[in-house]
């Protein structure tokens, strides 16, 4: 079976990564093209998974980064196109939420390629949320769902889709946070590089559009972590270092900014940061993963099962009070029992569907 997996962001890295090693192991018979479109463009946020994760090589690098919503995704659909016409794959595999997903899933469905969709069903029912419209649109054309969760299985019903192309098979990150936890606590020195105390530091990650590319909002997260009692560590996103430039922002004093980090250094930063602060959908489950807990500075999150569970806390950024009500309740948190991603074998799952369904 010929696979072509699409790429191009840090959180598809991580998911591919399992995946992938799943389709090399077990003698299944899938043979996978790797198309990277170059959504991530920087080293940090590239190159450094595929080393640090074992990724096969890109088979196909497309180089397009760095530009509008809709001029990133009209020139990865046109350049998907062309490999796919090339490749003739009997399926196409696509992760999570960003326009290298949803270009994908449209170069492919034109050409008749079943479209394989793997963390199907997430929902934040914000749809001002470029990634709420990606992964709608993906959902709706694709052959094959793979939902991480019963919640979104039941999203999918919700929507009219039919059961049979629904698979719920757990959370990829979940896989590999217990595939590549114990490397990561091996090799990782980037407490002892940074000079950090466990459970004494914040991290904090901030890139999303709402927040990065508003001053206003950028102001109040960045007042709220000023009055902060710790240390107060971001590895900076391009678009958000760009943006501060632009917004003539300083960081507060306790605030530190480090270049982003590859996925061994954020595990050890993720376990053991006193608690977490971040717009990333990811970083959300990442936290919990670690028993960190976590504010998310939106005013949603797809993965309401841990704000129920209490490991989460939805902080939106409408008050400097606000953020610190929030961080303040994580501090003193501690979530209930639960174990809603799976076992730690959703990619297994994933390439025994593949096959056993012969999607092509």
């Amino acid at each position: 079976m010929n696979v072509v997996t699409v790429v191009g962001a840090r959180p598809q890295f991580i998911k591919a990564a399992v995946v992938s090693r799943a389709f090399r192991d077990g003698g299944r018979g899938i043979r996978e093209r790797i198309i990277h479109t170059g959504q991530h463009f920087d080293a940090n946020m590239s190159d450094v998974f595929f080393r640090e994760l074992d990724i096969p090589e890109p088979t196909h690098h497309l180089g397009i980064g760095g530009g509008t919503h809709g001029s990133n995704t009209g020139r990865m659909i046109e350049a998907v196109e062309a490999v796919l016409l090339k490749e003739q794959p009997d399926c196409l595999l696509v992760y999570g939420d960003t326009d290298s997903t949803l270009a994908g899933a449209l170069a492919a469905v034109k050409l008749h390629i079943p479209v394989a969709h793997v963390e199907a069903g997430l929902r934040s029912f914000n749809r001002r949320m470029p990634e709420e419209i990606n992964r709608v649109l993906t959902d709706h054309a694709s052959t094959l769902l793979f939902a991480p969760t019963h919640t979104a299985v039941t999203s999918l019903r919700n929507e009219g889709i039919v059961d049979s192309k629904i698979h719920q098979v757990g959370d990829v990150m979940f896989d590999a946070a217990r595939c590549y936890e114990p490397k990561a606590a091996k090799t990782s020195r980037v407490l002892e590089t940074l000079g950090l105390a466990s459970k004494k530091f914040v991290l904090a990650t901030i890139h999303r559009a709402e927040n990065a590319d508003a001053a206003s909002r950028m102001k109040i997260i960045l007042e709220a972590f000023a009055d902060f009692e710790f240390p107060v560590v971001m590895p900076m996103h391009p678009r958000t270092r760009a943006r501060l430039g632009e917004f003539g922002i300083d960081l507060p004093r306790n605030v530190r900014a480090i270049a982003p980090v590859g996925y061994f250094d954020m595990i050890v930063l993720e376990r053991y940061a006193r608690l977490v602060a971040t717009d990333s959908g990811g970083v959300q489950k990442e936290a919990f993963f670690h028993q960190t807990p976590c504010v998310t500075l939106r005013e949603e999150t797809e993965w309401t099962e841990l704000v129920e569970a209490g490991w989460n806390f939805l902080a939106p950024p409408i008050s400097a009070q606000h953020i610190r009500l929030g961080l303040a309740k994580a501090m003193k948190a501690q979530g209930s029992p639960i174990q809603p991603y799976g076992d730690g074998h959703a990619a297994r799952r994933i390439a025994d569907v593949l096959v056993s369904l012969s999607v092509s």
